[in-house]
């Protein structure tokens, strides 16, 4: 049998560059609902909510992120993903 190829060594890897969160950075305390300027960059163009790892939020911010597009989708703010 063929032997696997080996994984690349953590010391072979560039270090990571930590990207700042987008509303932490800005100071931003509460994610509004009916900020939608504030919303838009985190959905992509079928509506729906972009990963951590590509929007750049925290942790934090992206859960009170995805709640307040849900409020805005239940509001009519936004549309639902759309097919």
């Amino acid at each position: 049998m063929p032997s696997k190829p080996k994984s690349k060594k953590p010391s072979d890897r560039k270090p990571r560059k930590d990207k700042p969160c987008p509303i932490c950075s800005r100071g931003i305390e509460y994610i509004d609902y009916k900020d939608l300027a504030l919303l838009k960059p985190f959905l992509n163009e079928r509506a729906k909510i972009k990963a951590r790892r590509t929007s750049g939020a925290c942790a934090a911010c992206q859960k009170h992120l995805a709640a307040a597009v849900k409020n805005a989708r239940e509001m009519a703010l936004i549309p639902h993903s759309t097919r």
